[in-house]
């Protein structure tokens, strides 16, 4: 079983490479659900560590409806990330009524190759997952990123292993959003393939009247290890 971490920063980043994760996803604002992380953060994962780095691309928080302006922004961001030497895209484009946007996210996942592309959580919030798997598998996405549609993936378990039956090896369910070192076995008994976690710790809690009070966290060598001790095919 593969342990994907979502990283925030690039101590995060190390911190999983030391712990043995098998991939990283590399983004901003954790807070948020993650954004876009800047250049200087890409280039430097990818210059001096060596584990596979799929990169979160979304421009802003809130919806997953773009503008032309936004959209181009996604591309752009896209071939940097091709230029960098990165292993993997996140993004995906929902219409305004949270189906997939099949035109646009048809051409991320070209522009994206050879690259692979992992659909995110904008999966979380379709009207109909059956409908919406099978055209992310039309479309020739690797995989999914989904808590099954729950706040937290332990909660959506039954609409995983429902997901993952219907994906039949034809496209990765990638179980995300609370996953830690104590369900993390629920999730290996039910035979799912990859999870992803960001097994955070909080390291600072130091508040600011003009910049808010949201706690810088950092991803955890120890518990990224516990993790991987439990989903282990030694265990």
């Amino acid at each position: 079983m593969l342990l994907e971490i979502c990283t925030n920063s690039f101590q995060s980043a190390k911190n999983a490479q030391l712990a043995g994760a098998h991939r990283i996803e590399l983004c901003s604002e954790l807070s948020i659900g993650g954004i876009t992380p800047s250049f200087g953060l890409l280039q430097k994962v990818i210059s001096e560590l060596y584990i596979e780095t799929f990169v979160l691309i979304r421009p802003r928080s809130g919806n997953f409806y773009y503008t032309d302006e936004e959209f181009e922004i996604i591309k752009n961001d896209i071939k940097v990330c091709k230029d960098l030497g990165c292993h993997g895209v996140v993004s995906g484009v929902l219409n305004k009524d949270n189906t997939i946007d099949i035109k646009r996210t048809q051409e991320l996942v070209d522009l994206s190759k050879p690259l692979a592309f992992t659909f995110h959580r904008a999966f979380d919030i379709v009207p109909n997952t059956q409908d919406a798997l099978e055209q992310l598998v039309d479309l020739g996405v690797d995989r999914v990123l989904t808590s099954g549609q729950q706040s937290k993936a332990i909660d959506g378990i039954e609409k995983l292993k429902e997901l993952n039956i219907q994906a039949q090896n034809r496209i990765t369910i990638v179980a995300g959003s609370g996953i830690n070192s104590e369900n993390a076995k629920t999730f290996k008994d039910a035979e799912f393939k990859e999870l992803h976690a960001s097994a955070s710790k909080v390291v600072s809690t130091e508040s600011s009247t003009y910049f808010g009070n949201t706690p810088q966290t950092v991803s955890c060598i120890d518990e990224i290890k516990s993790i991987i001790k439990v989903i282990s095919d030694e265990v």
